[in-house]
């Protein structure tokens, strides 16, 4: 009885994290793509925030639905800005690689890349504290990469995280359909949730 039990809970965890996959694939596709992410993803973070605070009874298409509609508008604004300082970086990615060779192009390139994955980076916390915290459009994106700059243990745990998640997937693509977004967006908001604790902790202190 007891095995029956823990099966049953395994299927319907899998379930659960299928559900939440295909709603953030479908409603992404709903947004064609770049206005449908930001609030697929905030929907998505806002679901396995819930799963991991132990609220696992939640109805998660019906959850997702109502979240995604709710902050399309917010998020895709604050989304905008991410999407502004990367087109931004890429356009100087272009131009320096065009038109700078040597050392200089070289060390140019290198700040320009390590400014990527900061922004990268900041986006994926952005996530984490959207759905965490209640903050003006303003200081979502200033917490987004003062927490990037001042957590570079996490960053690096999640970057790892993601990477062998990553590496699954390119290994069996079959798994897109039912953990791409979801593990990652699991990964994340577990080690954010440790980084917000011990943030919490030190400034009642």
């Amino acid at each position: 009885m007891e095995k029956s039990s823990r099966i049953i809970g395994v299927c319907e965890w899998i379930w659960r994290a299928i559900t939440a996959n295909v709603c953030w694939i479908v409603f992404t596709a709903l947004g064609l793509g770049v206005f449908g992410f930001f609030p697929a993803t905030v929907a998505l973070f806002t679901i396995v925030r819930r799963w991991l605070r132990k609220d696992t009874d939640l109805a998660v298409w019906k959850t997702f639905k109502q979240v995604y509609f709710k902050e399309w508008k917010r998020s895709n604004g604050i989304g905008l800005v991410f999407y502004g300082i990367g087109l931004f970086l890429f356009i100087d990615i272009r131009i320096t690689e065009g038109f700078l060779t040597g050392v200089l192009g070289s060390f140019i390139s290198l700040i320009l890349y390590l400014l990527v994955i900061v922004l990268l980076m900041a986006a994926g916390y952005f996530f984490a504290i959207y759905v965490h915290y209640e903050y003006s459009n303003k200081e979502y994106i200033k917490q987004s990469f003062l927490i990037t700059l001042t957590s570079l243990p996490f960053s690096l745990l999640i970057g790892i995280g993601l990477m062998v998640i990553g590496y699954l997937i390119n290994r069996y693509p079959g798994l897109i359909p039912f953990i791409s977004a979801v593990a990652p967006a699991y990964w994340m908001m577990r080690i954010c949730l440790s980084r917000f604790t011990q943030l919490e902790r030190v400034h009642v202190g």
